[in-house]
């Protein structure tokens, strides 16, 4: 361990014995860090952009204005839940208001419709976010093999003294390289988790928003009947 932490000490120094900055590193890690700070912008990006909308969301939610809508649903005062709803910018609401809206055609059918495209946002930079926390270590471990390989290379020449520099370069390319990838993957899988249990919930609101309205409208047409 001592032995590990020397070397790893002495590859991340300058020269001079100065410790190297972030654009040193940069340089050492060689053509690997390239695509890595591309995926990093993309991930840093999907990040903000995504944590911006859940604040959005969070502060247009009103379920107040739900639990109204449900009430004049059950009271058979369909139009009075329609203008209550189409005052909130809530989800949850404009869900509502679309389902009740086209409820003569077929109430279900709108609800899923308006489920999917309300759900869709929530899940839109996902895919994105998933590809570079995957790739991220996967970069890491090819600039691994390409500072290994540079690493071999040098030592097969036989010439060691003389190739130490090219050695030494090598071992730090595959060390930074690895380091960075866990290090974006380790990132971007921490509010990865957050956006995907805010999704997860959504999705369990609209299916209590949706068990809810059903036994409404039943009880509603039972009243009625």
């Amino acid at each position: 361990m001592i032995t590990n932490s020397l070397v790893l000490s002495f590859l991340l120094t300058n020269p001079d014995g100065s410790p190297m900055s972030a654009m040193d590193l940069f340089h050492a890690g060689e053509f690997i860090m390239w695509p890595m700070l591309l995926l990093s912008l993309i991930l840093v990006t999907v990040v903000i952009e995504r944590l911006l909308f859940i604040a959005r969301e969070n502060a247009s939610r009103e379920p107040e204005v739900v639990e109204k809508m449900l009430e004049s649903v059950e009271r058979r005062d369909i139009e009075g839940a329609l203008a209550i709803g189409r005052k909130s910018k809530d989800y949850l609401a404009k869900i509502l208001v679309y389902s009740l809206s086209n409820r003569e055609a077929s109430l279900s059918n709108a609800f899923v419709r308006a489920t999917g495209q309300e759900l869709a946002r929530y899940q839109q930079g996902m895919a994105t976010l998933d590809t570079c926390i995957t790739a991220a270590p996967l970069l890491g471990l090819l600039g691994t093999v390409t500072g290994m390989m540079r690493t071999f290379g040098a030592l097969g020449t036989g010439d060691v003294s003389g190739a130490a520099a090219t050695i030494t370069g090598g071992v730090a390319e595959a060390l930074i390289a690895t380091a960075c990838g866990l290090a974006l993957a380790i990132t971007g899988l921490l509010p990865y988790n957050y956006l995907n249990a805010r999704s997860e919930q959504a999705k369990q609101e609209v299916a209590d928003a949706s068990h809810a309205l059903e036994i409404l409208m039943r009880k509603s047409e039972m009243n009625a009947a």
